[in-house]
């Protein structure tokens, strides 16, 4: 076997799959979904071909044309980050029928009841398959290194209705050709009648294409209950239909039309015709997930003063550096965010100002030398290009890629001069567009186009060295300059003026925040809040920052708010620093019977990813 990717079993001497088409029968009772799934390959193939799958039942496998059974094997036990091996048998085969059925345990869906939802009222289901849970929804080759197109249809409840990373096509009754090779139950080994279930009654169809080639984990869906605002020529914001969320998210992306403008501006057209987005319930485990078309929310980034929007500008630079151009495996995750953190920023200056903008890189700035301290006992992490093997990404997902990608790029920037650097950036973006590439692929074209640029930058000092290079770069400004100055007054006892914070927002408050030493005395925390009331703030940067103050600084008067916000939200920014602070560190017995029993009361309303990631916290620290 010669693997492309230490996350996935599949093979680089096999052909990839080019377009999958997918059939999806929604049965909420059980938390399943029974589907079928018609693999095309590059090229007709004989023998083995190998596919992931992760807490799927595979009913049958046929050949396409004749309906012929083909032989497979799916792996006896489930390894515990990349799930079981499926192996077909193929005998020049150009593509394969997989009939099969999801489990509740999957770990790219999360199920909602009604009593979790806004309203109440209907069940919710979506997706969250970066980086390696698609392989739970189907069976495939769950590798950014194997781009596909699909077609989907969804078969819901007629009170429910459907979203997808891809292009609606329809909403219609269903139609037998629907199940074109789906035969008797018999014939099937579904163990019972998927026709009949999908001709019930209340039931429609809901149908997508996606036409542009994606990695697996930008397949999205999302059934429940949705409503939508217009906000633009190419957008709309979809959530559950409830006209406050709808209305508030419709203010706070307004100007969404004048960010596409900018980002079209500084890296060419836009590819993928909708940008629409989609405000999950608050369990969704990231502020936002760049899905094609229809970039997923948390509801976290409404903070009633646009501010959020600043999420949408980093899911929106993905449409090139990501989406367009995608990291070959996750041990080059770098290429996905360190350049969309840094086309985030160019957007965020052209349509906020500088001012804004380098607010945005001192964060970052912060973020990383925390980082550094995180990953001390294992510094493979902070090298932009590492070493994956046997290890979970969601467990050492970190702002790494993020901040130290940028940092490069930056630096970059810095040698070559902006003007050359967007040139270079364009050029990048036309040459690679819709492929899956590595570092080396980076630097090589990097080389050719900017000579002599390693005889001025040590690149392999910046893609393999550990840590922060000493060429990296603290933001510059004048109003970044004065919030770290206050925080250090802070460390000599004096709390900043009211006239002195009076035109602050968020991304200053959490600036400050980020800058104030790790513990402080209780009574310090107690008086801050007293003055500005942080702990009551709408804006979860700004509570969770002063939240994580206030327990370094073992101010229990804030627990009860500490797991208030644990369980009203599963966005992991918000749960992996709470949950550490709470049982990192000696001394910590009752923080560790709090954080386990607000775990335990809270852990449905979390996405299985986040669960797996506090649950990962408690097997290091309790």
């Amino acid at each position: 076997m010669a693997p492309v990717d230490p996350h996935s079993f599949t093979d680089s001497t096999h052909p990839l799959t080019t377009h999958i088409a997918l059939t999806l029968y929604f049965h909420f009772p059980s938390s399943t979904i029974h589907a079928t799934a018609l693999l095309t390959l590059q090229t007709p193939h004989t023998g083995q071909l190998s596919l992931d799958t992760r807490s799927l039942t595979i009913h049958k496998i046929l050949d396409p044309e004749t309906l012929t059974p083909l032989p497979f094997t799916l792996s006896l036990s489930e390894h515990p980050i990349n799930g079981r091996h499926l192996t077909v048998s193929l005998n020049n085969h150009s593509s394969i029928l997989i009939l099969y059925s999801t489990s509740p345990s999957s770990s790219a869906l999360q199920w909602l009841s009604p009593p979790q939802t806004f309203k109440k009222i209907h069940p919710f289901v979506y997706t969250q398959c970066q980086s390696v849970h698609a392989r739970s929804v189907f069976p495939c080759q769950d590798t950014p290194a194997a781009r596909v197109c699909y077609s989907a249809k969804l078969n819901v409840p007629r009170q429910l209705s459907a979203v997808m990373s891809a292009r609606h096509c329809d909403r219609r009754d269903p139609v037998g050709s629907d199940l074109d090779g789906v035969l008797t139950k018999e014939a099937t080994g579904f163990g019972f009648d998927l026709k009949s279930l999908w001709f019930e009654e209340g039931r429609i169809v809901e149908e997508f294409v996606m036409d542009q080639s994606i990695p697996p984990y930008l397949f999205a869906f999302a059934v429940g209950e949705l409503g939508f605002r217009e906000v633009g020529p190419r957008t709309r914001v979809y959530s559950e239909a409830v006209d406050g969320v709808l209305d508030a998210a419709a203010r706070e992306f307004a100007g969404t039309e004048e960010m596409i403008r900018q980002a079209e501006r500084l890296f060419g057209e836009y590819d993928w015709e909708r940008f629409d987005l989609l405000v999950l319930p608050p369990s969704f485990p990231y502020g936002g997930m760049e899905n094609p078309r229809m970039v997923f929310l948390t509801p976290t980034v409404i903070k009633g003063d646009a501010s959020g929007a600043q999420v949408v500008a980093h899911e929106l630079a993905h449409s090139w550096t990501g989406n367009l151009i995608t990291n070959k495996n996750n041990e080059h995750f770098w290429l996905n965010e360190g350049f969309t953190t840094y086309a985030e920023r160019r957007i965020v200056e052209a349509v906020k100002g500088e001012d804004i903008a380098a607010l945005n890189v001192g964060i970052g700035w912060r973020g990383l030398n925390e980082e550094m301290e995180r990953f001390k006992d294992n510094m493979e992490f902070t090298k932009l290009k590492n070493n994956q093997e046997g290890v979970d990404p969601d467990d050492i997902y970190s702002q790494v890629p993020y901040e130290k990608g940028f940092q490069f790029l930056w630096r970059i920037e810095r040698q070559i001069g902006r003007p050359a650097f967007d040139e270079f950036l364009k050029k990048y973006i036309a040459t690679f567009k819709f492929k899956s590439i590595d570092t080396e692929t980076f630097l090589d074209f990097l080389k050719a186009n900017v000579p002599e640029i390693e005889k001025e930058i040590d690149l392999q000092q910046w893609t393999e060295g550990t840590g922060i290079p000493p060429d990296a770069h603290e933001p510059v400004s004048n109003l970044y300059t004065k919030i770290v100055s206050l925080a250090n007054d802070f460390k000599l006892g004096r709390m900043p003026r009211e006239d002195e914070v009076a035109d602050w927002k968020g991304q200053e408050w959490e600036l400050y925040l980020e800058n104030l030493p790790k513990a402080v005395e209780a009574s310090q925390v107690l008086a801050l809040d007293a003055r500005y009331r942080l702990s009551e703030s709408k804006d979860y940067e700004v509570k969770v920052a002063f939240l994580q103050l206030a327990i370094s600084s073992r101010c229990r008067d804030y627990y009860g708010e500490v797991e208030k916000t644990l369980k009203e939200v599963g966005r992991m920014k918000y749960l992996r620093p709470l949950y550490s602070g709470l049982v990192h560190g000696a001394g910590k017995d009752e923080e560790k019977i709090l954080a386990k029993r607000v775990f335990a009361e809270a852990r449905e309303c979390y996405h299985p990813i986040a669960q797996g990631v506090v649950e990962a916290i408690f097997a290091k620290h309790v």
